[in-house]
């Protein structure tokens, strides 16, 4: 027996259901691998942040997560180059699906319990988006935000119901709009941790003030 069609799993209707010791045998999700490209690019290297933002509370599966992971990826290598963009998915599929298998074979009425017991077993995993929650964000460099909305507006055919594409005023995956950022990176308020920056707090120990401006 195949899979079900995901409509049938769309709504988010129950409570979640997550992979726990008492919902055992789950099988693993489609979607391993949440970031793409030049994952450990510099803070400093890719300004342009692009979202991928869900317009409606309902549930992804890991298959159609994959599915956008690949198409998004796909179009960016072979248009800006495997080191020019970071992507990365940004819900997981944490809620585990149910499905109560029924016989279809000859005497299967003699066999079945009908809706007598109909919990169901694991049969896959979807994540849970609500309205505004983003699905995909994108950074790169400023002049690659054609291509990088591009990705993510194909990426959007393979998610049912309707996503929005927004960019950011952020700098890369930062908390910080770019002036500030700017301004507060050339005034040694913020400091580059990976892929991310660090507030150099003013208040505090004298030597955790120099530990953080002398890595």
């Amino acid at each position: 027996m195949g899979r079900r069609p995901a409509r049938c799993y769309r709504y988010c209707k129950d409570k979640p259901y997550p992979k726990s010791r008492f919902c055992r045998g789950v099988p693993d999700p489609k979607i391993r691998i949440y970031d793409l490209g030049r994952k450990k690019a510099h803070v400093d290297d890719f300004p342009l942040c692009i979202h991928l933002v869900s317009d409606e509370f309902e549930q992804l599966s890991s298959e159609a997560l994959e599915a956008g992971r690949i198409c998004a990826n796909k179009y960016m290598v072979k248009h800006c180059g495997k080191d020019s963009f970071h992507i990365r998915i940004r819900c997981h599929p944490f809620h585990v699906l149910r499905i109560n298998k029924m016989l279809s074979c000859a005497g299967a009425d003699r066999l079945q319990t009908g809706m007598r017991g109909a919990f169901g077993k694991p049969c896959g995993t979807v994540a849970r988006v609500h309205i505004g929650q983003p699905i995909i964000s994108v950074r790169t460099k400023l002049n690659n935000e054609a291509n990088a909305k591009e990705a993510l507006r194909r990426a959007k055919f393979k998610f049912p119901g309707r996503q929005k594409i927004f960019v950011s005023k952020k700098w890369g995956f930062t908390k910080w709009e770019r002036d500030d950022y700017e301004r507060m990176r050339a005034a040694g308020e913020l400091v580059p941790d990976g892929v991310n920056v660090k507030h150099a707090r003013k208040q505090g120990p004298l030597a955790a003030w120099i530990k953080l401006h002398s890595d």
